[in-house]
């Protein structure tokens, strides 16, 4: 169960296994880093990667015509839209 956020507490830890810490400690070594800069720059990457997966569409050659088609000549509102349309308030 995730713990709740602490206010403006900056510190993170975590457990790994005695293997895991000496493949960290060898990269870390062979990139003149310090642990905490070597998996926080990658940590970023990564959170920064799934984040651009998440609220990226991608859309196939096929999609994105079929898009650029509707866009350039939408189809006439159906029934559904123009009540939609007429609920709105009015502006002023």
């Amino acid at each position: 169960m995730p713990r709740a956020a602490i206010g403006q507490n900056s510190r993170m830890s975590l457990r790994i296994r005695p293997e895991q810490k000496k493949l960290l400690m060898r990269a870390v070594s062979l990139q003149d880093t310090d642990l905490t800069d070597f998996v926080l720059r990658h940590a970023l990457q990564a959170a920064r990667h799934a984040i651009e997966q998440a609220e990226r569409i991608q859309l196939t050659e096929r999609d994105s015509l079929r898009v650029l088609d509707l866009l350039e000549t939408p189809p006439k509102p159906n029934a559904r839209l123009l009540a939609a349309a007429r609920s709105l308030p009015k502006e002023r």
